[in-house]
């Protein structure tokens, strides 16, 4: 496993990178909140010093909340805890969430996410070349400064492109906030809208003008907004 703990403070949140990105999407919040939170920020396998797959095989959505599983066993050992998700990593969160034998959270944040990968279109490309240069010129545009593995995306991208996980959403019975960008063009806020509208009592909040990158883009406001909800 490749754990890393940021913060001192009192709620223990467990959050979740996205396709591309590594744990260090989460640094700018966990350091905003590091007197009130702890955040433990596992990276998923293909994702800095984490374990390596094979093929797409290994880097289904069941296959990541196994490195979930493994992390919050490893780092929560029995706290409260509280689990967030950004982009892929909302999609992580909930598959984890739909087994009935894990450590249950006091509460989910989802940024940038969706209920249905499938009805979003981070790539377009069919073919391995276009795929990888797909990646490399996403990953320009989010500003990532540390990446996943280009394998290891494009092996991500076809295992979980045709996933939905709607059917998870309705069974949740735990507090929910929903974080997301008016502009965001890789999970339009309409699927910020889904989410909110299937989790019941879920709380919405649109960022005006933010994009997708919201934990690096919007840290303050991020962090602001977990903040009050982990605060209640």
């Amino acid at each position: 496993m490749d754990i890393t703990t940021v913060g001192e403070g009192a709620a223990l949140v467990v959050a979740v990178h996205g396709i591309q990105g590594t744990r260090s999407v989460w640094m700018p919040v966990a350091r905003n909140l590091r007197k009130e939170a702890t955040f433990i920020l596992p990276n998923l396998r293909g994702r800095g010093r984490a374990a390596r797959g094979l093929s797409a095989e290994d880097y289904g959505l069941g296959a990541f909340a196994d490195d979930l599983s493994d992390a919050i066993n490893f780092e929560v050992r029995g706290r409260p805890y509280w689990l967030a998700g950004w982009s892929m990593g909302v999609s992580v969160a909930l598959e984890y969430l739909s087994r009935s034998d894990v450590r249950r959270p006091e509460g989910v944040i989802l940024v940038s996410g969706t209920g249905a990968i499938r009805e979003v279109r981070w790539f377009r490309a069919e073919d391995e070349r276009s795929l990888l240069q797909e990646i490399a010129t996403r990953e320009k545009r989010l500003e990532l400064k540390e990446a996943a593995d280009h394998d290891a995306v494009a092996w991500t991208w076809q295992a979980i492109r045709s996933t939905d996980q709607r059917a998870v959403l309705e069974r949740l019975d735990l507090p929910a906030l929903v974080l997301h960008g008016s502009q965001d063009t890789d999970c339009p806020s309409s699927c910020a809208d889904s989410l909110a509208q299937e989790i019941r009592g879920a709380q919405r909040q649109i960022f005006i003008d933010a994009g997708h990158t919201l934990p690096v883009t919007h840290a303050d406001l991020v962090a602001k907004a977990i903040r009050r909800f982990v605060g209640h």
